[in-house]
C-alpha cells in the first residue's frame, strides 16, 4: 500500500507540474497578435496528418528520416505500455493486461523490437552529433545548452529503453523460477538474450525488475516535465503547428490592413478607414508578432535543415533561420519571466530586433522561402524576418542604403531604377 500511495503521489505531482509549465507556455504564445488560421479545416487536417503524423517532409533526407521514424514510432507505441504500468502502480497488480493472452504476447514482443530500434536509432543520432559532427548541428546559435539538450534526450531515451528491456529480462527469469506474483505471460524476443547477464538469486532479480520498473515510470514523468524547457517540445506542438501553418502559396506576402485602409482612402474619398488601434507597423518585439509565429518558436526542433539550405548562410552571411527561431523563443521566455515577476506592461529596455536579432541578419535574407520549404514541421522563419523588416522601414525609416535608394526611385520614378520612366526604352533606340 505504501508503494501504491507513493506511485500515485509521483504521478499526480508529475502531471500537475507539467500542466503548470504548459499553462505558462500557452500564456506566452497568447502574447502574440491575432491571426486567423481556422479556414479550410479539411486541408489543415490533411496537412497535419501528412506532415506531423506521416513525417513526409523528413524523407528529403531518407537515412535520418528512417531512423527518426523508428524512434518516433517506438516512443509513441511503447508508451501504450505506460497505461499498464499506471494501472499496476495504482492497484498493486503485475502485468494486469496479461489476460489478453496471444494479443498481449504480440504487443510485448512488438514493444521489445521497437525498444531495440529506438536504442539503436538514438545511439546513431548520438554518433552523428558527437563523433561524425555533421555541419548542420553546428553554428553560432548552437551553444553548449542546445547541444547538451539534444544529448540529454538521446541518452535518456537509451536509458529508458535499457530499463524496459532489463525489466522484462528479469521478469522472464522470475517467471521461469516460479516466483510468486510473476505469472508466466508475455513474449520477449529481445530481452530473452539478456537473461544470462542477470544474477540467479530471486531477491536480486526482484530488485532489478522493480528498480527498472520504477526507473522507467519516473523517467517518463521526468521527461514529460523536461519538455517545456527543451527543443523536444515539438513532440507535442508539431501537431497544432502543422494544423495552423500557412496554406497560402510560398512567396505570397500578407498585406497590412492598416496600409490597405490608407490606400483605399486615397483612391476612394468616400471610404472611411477605422480608427488606428495604436499597433506598430511590423514587429519590434515578440508581442508584435502573431501567436502563430510564437508557437513556431516553441515548436522549432533546432534540426538545422532550414539553415543548411539558406543561400545567405551558405555564402557566409550572418543569417541563420534556425537562430531566428531560437532567438524568438529565448526572447519570449524572457518576456514571460518578466510577466511572472512584475506583471504585464513591464519594459526591460530590450527587444527582439537589435537585442537578439541584428539588422545585418534580417537584411541578408533573400526571401526565397528555402527555409520554410525545408522545415519538417512547417515553421516559417521568413514571416518573422519580414515583420522585423517592416518595422525597420515603416516605423524607423532605417534600411540599407540600397533599399532606401530603391524606395526613393519607386516613389519618384515609379520603378526601382534611378532613371525616368520616359527613358526606359532608350536602350532599344541605341541598339
Amino acid at each position: 500500500m505504501v508503494l501504491q500511495i507513493l506511485f500515485i503521489a509521483i504521478a499526480l505531482a508529475g502531471v500537475a507540474l507539467f500542466s503548470y509549465n504548459l499553462k505558462k507556455v500557452i500564456r506566452n504564445i497568447r502574447i502574440g497578435k491575432a491571426a486567423n488560421r481556422t479556414d479550410q479545416p479539411q486541408k489543415r487536417m490533411m496537412t497535419m496528418v501528412k506532415v506531423a503524423l506521416g513525417q513526409t517532409k523528413m524523407f528529403f533526407r531518407p537515412i535520418p528520416a528512417f531512423l527518426h521514424l523508428i524512434v518516433y514510432a517506438g516512443f509513441v507505441i511503447i508508451n501504450i505500455e505506460v497505461l499498464e504500468i499506471m494501472i499496476d502502480g495504482v492497484f498493486g497488480t503485475h502485468r494486469v493486461f496479461g489476460g489478453l493472452g496471444a494479443v498481449y504476447n504480440f504487443l510485448i514482443a512488438s514493444f521489445e523490437i521497437l525498444a531495440l530500434g529506438v536504442w539503436l536509432g538514438c545511439a546513431i543520432f548520438l554518433a552523428r552529433r558527437n563523433i561524425i559532427k555533421l555541419k548542420r548541428f553546428s553554428g553560432v546559435e548552437m551553444t553548449s545548452w542546445p547541444k547538451s539538450d539534444a544529448n540529454y534526450i538521446l541518452i535518456t531515451e537509451i536509458l529508458l529503453m535499457t530499463a524496459f528491456l532489463l525489466m522484462n529480462a528479469a521478469d522472464v527469469k522470475l517467471q521461469a523460477m516460479g516466483s510468486a506474483h510473476y505469472t508466466s505471460v508475455g513474449a520477449f524476443p529481445v530481452s530473452q538474450f539478456l537473461v544470462n547477464l542477470l544474477p540467479n538469486t530471486e531477491g536480486a532479480l526482484i530488485a532489478i525488475e522493480r528498480g527498472c520498473w520504477w526507473f522507467h515510470i519516473i523517467g517518463i514523468f521526468a521527461f514529460l516535465n523536461y519538455l517545456p524547457y527543451s527543443k523536444h517540445f515539438h513532440i507535442m506542438f508539431a501537431f497544432p503547428n502543422t494544423y495552423f501553418s500557412n496554406l497560402e502559396p510560398k512567396g505570397e506576402f500578407s498585406n497590412m490592413q492598416s496600409v490597405t485602409n490608407e490606400v483605399k482612402a486615397m483612391l476612394d474619398p468616400s471610404f472611411s478607414p477605422p480608427e488606428p488601434d495604436g499597433s506598430k507597423f511590423g514587429a519590434k518585439d515578440v508581442n508584435d508578432l502573431t501567436w502563430v509565429n510564437l508557437m513556431n518558436a516553441y515548436t522549432c526542433t533546432e534540426c538545422g535543415r532550414c539553415t543548411s539550405v539558406c543561400p545567405a548562410n551558405i555564402t557566409g552571411k550572418l543569417l541563420s533561420p534556425r537562430k531566428i527561431m531560437m532567438d524568438t523563443r529565448d526572447r519570449l521566455e524572457e518576456v514571460g519571466k518578466n510577466i511572472d515577476k512584475t506583471g504585464n506592461g513591464f519594459d526591460d529596455g530590450k527587444s527582439l530586433i537589435d537585442t537578439y536579432i541584428s539588422r545585418e541578419e534580417i537584411w541578408a535574407c533573400t526571401s526565397c522561402n528555402a527555409c520554410t520549404q525545408a522545415c519538417p514541421i512547417n515553421i516559417d522563419p521568413l514571416s518573422i524576418i519580414t515583420e522585423l523588416r517592416r518595422y525597420a522601414v515603416m516605423e524607423e525609416s532605417q534600411a540599407p542604403a540600397s533599399i532606401n535608394a530603391m524606395l526613393g526611385n519607386i516613389e519618384n520614378n515609379g520603378a526601382p531604377w534611378k532613371y525616368s520612366p520616359a527613358d526606359r526604352l532608350n536602350w532599344a533606340k541605341e541598339s
